[in-house]
């Protein structure tokens, strides 16, 4: 899937969180955020700048985003895989976010944990994917 490009036919679920942004112009700017679970289903989300995409999709149901600690980067439960042409994107992982990365079995250079990641308007189209062994 090219960056920021989102199928036409697929259902949006619409999330805002009490950290959203609202842009000059009094809208509210939602991020469509594409999320892929270990058994190949897909869910889209539109979500408010200033969001975690954890919440987002713990907020959707998404198989495999347990989010145990609620956000506060002590669980890994909320493990993903961004898409190799996102990762550049994101911020650099705290060095919190790298210690519970390495104690995954399933990590790889593209993981990070989805509470980690705020989203922005310049994340609009991000792709990440849960692992399989997530549950």
């Amino acid at each position: 899937m090219a960056r920021g490009s989102i199928p036409a036919n697929s259902p949006i679920i619409r999330f805002r969180c009490e950290k959203s942004v609202q842009h000059d112009d009094g809208e509210m700017m939602p991020k469509v955020i594409c999320v892929d679970d270990s058994d190949g289903s897909r869910h889209e989300l539109a979500v408010d700048a200033g969001c975690s995409l954890m919440s987002a999709a713990v907020a959707a149901n998404v198989a495999g985003i347990v989010a145990e600690c609620g956000g506060s980067c002590s669980c890994a439960t909320c493990h993903v895989y961004v898409a190799e042409e996102w990762c550049d994107a994101l911020d650099e992982p705290t060095p919190e976010e790298t210690d519970l990365l390495e104690f995954l079995e399933s990590v790889r250079p593209n993981s990070r944990l989805s509470c980690q990641i705020l989203l922005t308007d310049e994340l609009d189209g991000l792709t990440v994917r849960v692992p399989e062994s997530a549950e």
